[in-house]
């Protein structure tokens, strides 16, 4: 599958597909042509890093775990397992950063509620 193909099958860019493979996420064989050749699988590989993106996930972290995703039949009760503690781990971020927006909003709301005399932003309107 060529490089316009795969954009095509997954709607992701040309561009996305190079930088991709750049960071080592996909591979590409090359043609006699020199035209980049992709397995049928990359499609599948790509809409699973796209998931996990939506799903909070970094390519950092997505990269970390290539070695055990690349051979998932290999141990698939052990890979299983793995993915399921980095969706709880990746919760439990979303859990302290929802915690600390809240109390960021808290925050706001008493500045807001407060006598605008002065600037809410001056380190008074803090103590206040």
């Amino acid at each position: 599958m060529q490089i316009g193909e795969l954009a095509e099958a997954t709607g992701l860019s040309r561009d996305t597909l190079r930088y991709y493979e750049r960071r080592g996420l996909l591979a590409a064989r090359r043609s006699c042509n020199g035209y980049r050749d992709y397995p049928p699988e990359a499609a599948d590989w790509l809409r699973y890093i796209r998931m996990a993106q939506a799903l909070g996930f970094t390519l950092q972290e997505i990269e970390a775990d290539l070695p055990l995703l690349a051979q998932p039949a290999r141990d698939s009760a052990a890979t299983a397992a793995t993915l399921r503690a980095a969706l709880q781990d990746k919760l439990a971020d979303i859990d302290r950063r929802i915690g600390g927006l809240q109390e960021l909003r808290g925050e706001l709301m008493r500045r807001l509620s407060a006598e605008m005399e002065e600037c809410p932003l001056r380190a008074g309107a803090a103590a206040a």
